[in-house]
């Protein structure tokens, strides 16, 4: 039996809104994932943190607010520095098209847009997360 994806769900910065991010959980539930939602408002140090001790193979970003941008870059600064640069960080929101290519360059491949099936989401962790050994 091969274990469970662990992903880390969070909403970074200052938007409360938070049901998309708990519908994502619930439906990487139900595709048979190991989901960890961190909760409201928090930090990018938050977020690797939790990563790191949940022992998490994904971290979906859940950002409304228009700091992906800021909260992305300093997400991946963090994963780096604390040698988890195989966590794969997938990102849904409000993304502007133009975003998309500097969000991928710093190796954020998962951006996912309102509207996005969710079977789409759940392939793409399914296909992209880390290997469990």
């Amino acid at each position: 039996m091969s274990q469970k994806i662990r992903v880390v769900i969070a909403k970074p910065g200052l938007d409360g809104h938070d049901r998309g991010a708990k519908v994502i959980a619930r439906a990487l539930r139900d595709a048979g994932m190991e989901v960890i939602y961190t909760g409201l408002r928090q930090t990018p140090e938050q977020i690797v943190s939790a990563a790191l001790q949940e022992d998490a193979d994904v971290i979906g970003l859940s950002i409304l607010s228009g700091a992906h941008m800021h909260i992305c870059r300093r997400v991946m600064e963090l994963l780096t520095e604390k040698g988890l640069d195989d966590v794969q960080v997938v990102i849904g929101g409000i993304i502007p098209d133009l975003d998309i290519p500097t969000l991928n360059g710093i190796g954020i491949k998962g951006i996912f847009i309102p509207g996005t099936p969710m079977q789409r989401i759940i392939d793409f962790i399914s296909a992209n997360a880390r290997a469990r050994v």
